[in-house]
């Protein structure tokens, strides 16, 4: 009889490792996913026709590995999207025979312009910030000064000791920067105080990103102005110009594995929530149990278990004798949740100052930081700049989405879908950037713990994971599977990682942790 790979989780790292697993190995795999989809939080929403993307994803890897791997799935264009062609752009399309269009087929990936910005005093700034004429227009000559100054104080000085992401942001960035830029809006996502989290997210989030590597770009791209490779391996996340994208958002591609998944073997249950977990006396988990929507509990076996789904819920659900000591620490950690309002408008009141070309001259950015204060909204998106296919009459209509950051429970988390939608409204016609007359039509979508957090009892979670790596057969794979804010690519690789421990027959973990560490992000072809 074939092995059988248990994997919890339908998200992008859930369904990485199923798809290696058949294309490697004879190991079947079968995926019991709570949601009544697949994706997890890189799924693509449709409201009359209309998608959104759930916190929006570049596909976009260091790794050729991964971009291999989605191209594989979504090749690349080999014609002009709608939008491309209204606007006659030019675009680095794929030479490949029988190369998709857009125009007329659905498996196909769009080459895309990264634009995005912050929102402050309503004005717009570089993302990242650029100390630039337009930055000492906005912010005027006195306040850009000071902030140079600043920054400069941080090179001559001692660095300060690294304990809090407060301390991390100003030795990159200075003081006068970090309170202007930093600090307001990175408590707006968090909903603490940046001296109360680690530096430790910083140095997943930001590690590359410094005003002298900001520098060394802008310098560097004079030279490279006509660079359109679609692989931008030496620049840092937040610095690459252009990403891929599939037409009608991540779901797309992900519900594509997915029918591969099914067709090559694998099996997929949807609404089926995982509530327990047992391990044998040997240190392998022997079964889990599982929920669907009809209550009803299954008991399946298997050889070999990925999980993705919280690391708080598996071990909530562990049916073994666990130390006080590791429950605790588990139901300490904290997570972030979100909740998008999607609008539809029929134009925006903020028009397009830059050199770049749009369709109708709606401003050119995938998303925008708001980070003005008078505001709950955090990030903005706009549809139309991801994919044109994503809104229903891209030309005639602006789909934007209203991204809040909230507590599952909190005030903006309770508001029934009428109340939010029309909050989200009333605080975008606040900071001018829509007519409320303007907005036709809205809708509401909740994202249960979007974003693992650094902070409660994350300082003791090395003992957690200790604890979980002891079972030979249990590999955590993920974001949330390894309580680490890991980007798509981050957990897929974490997933192919593990497959091939599997197939390797190698016993340690250590090498899936690392991946997205400071050294395992800058990886090498494989």
């Amino acid at each position: 009889m074939k092995k059988r790979a248990i994997i919890i989780g339908a998200g992008p790292a859930g369904l990485s490792a199923a798809y290696e697993l058949l294309k490697k190995t004879d190991i079947i795999p079968i995926i019991y996913e709570c949601e009544n989809h697949v994706g997890g939080i890189s799924r693509t929403f449709d409201y009359n026709g209309n998608k959104m993307d759930m916190g929006g994803h570049r596909f976009f890897s260091k790794s050729d590995r991964i971009m291999n791997w989605w191209l594989e799935i979504f090749p690349l264009q080999g014609a002009l999207s709608a939008d491309d062609i209204v606007l006659k752009r030019e675009l680095p399309l794929s030479n490949a025979q029988n190369a998709p269009d857009p125009e007329k087929d659905d498996i196909v990936m769009l080459f895309r312009n990264r634009v995005s910005r912050i929102f402050f005093l309503q004005n717009f700034f570089d993302y990242p910030v650029s100390l630039n004429m337009q930055t000492l227009l906005n912010l005027g000559f006195f306040k850009t000064v000071k902030i140079g100054f600043s920054y400069i104080k941080t090179v001559l000085l001692p660095k300060r000791k690294e304990i809090s992401l407060e301390d991390f942001i100003i030795n990159r960035f200075g003081k006068e920067l970090y309170l202007t830029f930093f600090k307001d809006y990175t408590e707006k996502v968090w909903g603490i105080e940046c001296a109360s989290i680690p530096a430790d997210w910083g140095a997943q989030r930001i590690k590359g990103i410094s005003i002298s590597r900001i520098l060394k770009d802008k310098i560097s791209s004079v030279f490279k102005r006509n660079d359109k490779s679609i692989y931008q391996k030496n620049k840092e996340t937040s610095l690459i110009e252009q990403f891929l994208y599939p037409k009608f958002g991540p779901g797309h591609l992900w519900n594509e594995v997915a029918k591969k998944i099914e067709s090559m073997g694998g099996k997929i249950h949807l609404n089926s929530e995982v509530i327990n977990i047992k391990a044998d006396e040997n240190s392998k988990i022997e079964y889990i149990k599982v929920k669907n929507n009809n209550k009803e509990t299954e008991t399946v076996k298997g050889d070999f278990f990925f999980s993705s789904m919280p690391v708080k819920n598996l071990i909530e659900g562990f049916e073994n004798d666990i130390d006080e000591d590791i429950k605790n620490i588990s139901s300490g950690l904290q997570y972030r949740d979100f909740r998008t309002a999607g609008l539809l408008v029929k134009k925006l009141k903020i028009k397009n100052a830059t050199k770049i070309a749009t369709v109708n001259g709606i401003i050119p950015d995938t998303w925008i930081y708001i980070q003005e204060k008078n505001v709950k909204l955090g990030r903005l998106q706009i549809f139309n700049n991801w994919s044109p296919y994503m809104v229903n009459a891209f030309q005639e209509h602006v789909w934007i989405g209203l991204e809040y950051f909230c507590n599952e429970g909190d005030e903006i988390w309770s508001m029934d879908d009428k109340s939010f939608i029309d909050f989200a409204s009333k605080e975008l016609a606040s900071i001018n950037i829509v007519e409320k007359n303007d907005i036709i039509d809205g809708c509401s979508v909740k994202v249960k713990k979007a974003y693992p957090a650094y902070f409660g009892t994350y300082k003791d979670f090395e003992r957690v994971k200790k604890y979980l790596n002891k079972f030979e057969n249990l590999f955590l794979i993920g974001r949330n599977g390894q309580h680490k804010y890991n980007n798509m690519d981050h957990s897929m690789m974490t997933a192919m990682t593990a497959v091939e421990n599997i197939i390797n027959e190698k016993t340690g973990k250590d090498n899936i942790w690392e991946v997205n560490t400071e050294t395992s992000y800058h990886e090498s072809k494989q």
